[in-house]
């Protein structure tokens, strides 16, 4: 039996890199998700990670808690700011 070779465009590898990188989930986990090779995944983010070696290192478990709480605190700022003027122009428009 002939087994045959996917080939993955530049674009998809580096899309599934970044799931690894961005999510911070395992490696296994994701090639599982993806339907790929567990071992290939893990070399192509190896091969990410020594040409990204020098950038910014990547957020910790607790920084990105703490980004998560940040993000909704602001999500929740800004609907109460929208909220009230949005309310008013409701309410004027009925009691035209």
């Amino acid at each position: 039996m002939s087994q045959s070779r996917r080939r993955f465009t530049p674009e998809y590898k580096d899309e599934a890199v970044k799931l690894v990188i961005d999510s911070g989930r395992p490696v296994s986990a994701i090639a599982k998700d993806l339907g790929i090779n567990e071992g290939t995944l893990g070399s192509w983010v190896a091969t990410w990670r020594r040409a990204h070696q020098h950038e910014e290192e990547p957020l910790s478990l607790s920084e990105r808690a703490r980004l998560k709480e940040l993000e909704k605190e602001n999500r929740e700022l800004r609907m109460e700011r929208e909220f009230p003027s949005k309310t008013a122009a409701f309410f004027a428009q009925r009691h035209q």
